[in-house]
């Protein structure tokens, strides 16, 4: 099964993934957790990548496109993978058909998990993260709707959307999730 995972900075894609990933046995491919390891580790891609990052800033298409082209290479993404974090923009969203259509294995579904932003600001800012800064949290919020919402009517258009109320414990969220995943996995 082959996902893509859209959701606000704070709607708990991190959560759930975690959740989808041990319920189906498939690669978990959050590019924020890779770019931060990048970062951590002080790499060529991740010292270019800080600049942005820490700014509140969205990478740029061609080191986030790299990164995702060798990541797919690895042998736990035979059995499948979600993508969260990838893609944030209609053209990261056409290169990736692009290289999965290259290999005759297209996406399965792409999950939205909605969350309303008054409820995304104080989850962001009860996490204390150095990047959950008031003002870099309202930065990300702007930068999402800018450039990732509209990915939302991409895949409509191609029938790949299911939309999932994000608000409510995590085992009620991640039923809403299952729901819609068990049509995908057969089960």
């Amino acid at each position: 099964m082959r996902i893509v995972f859209i959701g606000p900075p704070g709607a708990g894609k991190g959560t759930q993934a975690q959740k989808i990933v041990e319920r189906y046995m498939i690669a978990h491919l959050s590019t924020g957790d890779m770019l931060r390891a990048a970062r951590d580790a002080k790499t060529p891609l991740g010292l270019k990548a800080d600049e942005f990052m820490s700014r509140g800033e969205l990478v740029p298409d061609d080191i986030i496109i790299d990164l995702i082209r060798e990541r797919l290479q690895s042998p736990d993404c035979r059995r499948g993978y979600l993508l969260d974090g990838f893609p944030r923009t209609i053209a990261q969203a056409e290169a990736l058909d692009a290289m999965l259509a290259s290999q005759n294995t297209p996406l399965d579904v792409v999950l939205e998990l909605q969350v309303p932003e008054d409820e995304l600001f104080r989850r962001l800012a009860g996490r204390g993260r150095a990047d959950d800064k008031p003002e870099v949290i309202r930065q990300r919020l702007v930068a999402y709707r800018t450039q990732t919402e509209p990915l939302l009517d991409y895949y409509r258009r191609k029938n790949l959307l299911r939309s999932v109320d994000g608000v409510g414990t995590v085992d009620e969220i991640f039923e809403r999730i299952r729901a819609i995943l068990d049509e995908f996995a057969g089960a």
